[in-house]
């Protein structure tokens, strides 16, 4: 399989990717997931291991190490040259789905915007999120807001239709780039820990729903 970090850098300006928690118990679970993805687990890889805080566990998957990293280095294979406001004018996941653009302060009316435009826009929207350390502590054991589980629903939902548009739109480019078991392997994880904590309604979820059915159920 062809280097995904090499294909990822031809594409343009490379996003740097997200660090877990400071400290040894961000560290540690960090581990964890390593560990457990290394043996095949994955099913075991989204349990939350026993004594942890659930918030911490969905902060570490979430963007620091895990989710967000991953569709923002799958997503650069095809930025600039395969995903483009030519190819792609719309935000879609199929001619049923299409998504329409809001982040609630910048932008508080939906707008429709190509499908670079609006991932590029939702990646900015994550990283504003996860580099606050009022929505996710910089440190291990920081305090969580009450509003961080609905964060993290809201940043899982948005990251699922970038999944639904890559499988969409550009999955015989993606074979042809000869990463579709990365992208298989990354999605089918990602999905695992939704489902394993409820994080996006079903209704959400039916771009794919054939798809997740084959992979997970």
């Amino acid at each position: 399989m062809a280097s995904l970090f090499n294909f990822a850098k031809k594409g343009g300006t490379f996003r740097s990717v997200k660090n877990v928690p400071v400290g040894a118990k961000g560290l540690t679970l960090k581990q964890h997931i390593e560990h457990t993805l290394g043996t095949g687990a994955v099913e075991d890889a989204v349990r939350l291991p026993p004594g942890e805080d659930l918030n911490e566990w969905l902060a570490v998957n979430t963007g620091k190490f895990v989710f967000y990293n991953a569709i923002n280095v799958l997503y650069q294979v095809l930025d600039e040259t395969l995903c483009t406001s030519t190819r792609c004018p719309v935000m879609s996941a199929g001619p049923q789905y299409e998504y329409l653009w809001a982040d609630g302060l910048k932008v508080k009316t939906p707008v429709k915007l190509c499908a670079p435009d609006y991932i590029n826009c939702l990646f900015d929207w994550v990283e504003d999120q996860l580099d606050n350390p009022g929505i996710f502590p910089q440190r291990y054991g920081g305090f969580f807001p009450p509003t961080f589980a609905a964060t993290v629903r809201n940043i899982l939902k948005r990251l699922f239709r970038v999944y639904g548009h890559i499988y969409h739109s550009h999955f015989r480019q993606v074979e042809k780039l000869e990463l579709e078991p990365h992208l298989n392997t990354c999605f089918r994880h990602f999905m695992l820990f939704t489902l394993e904590f409820n994080l996006i309604d079903e209704r959400e979820l039916a771009p794919l729903k054939e798809l997740i059915d084959r992979m997970v159920r």
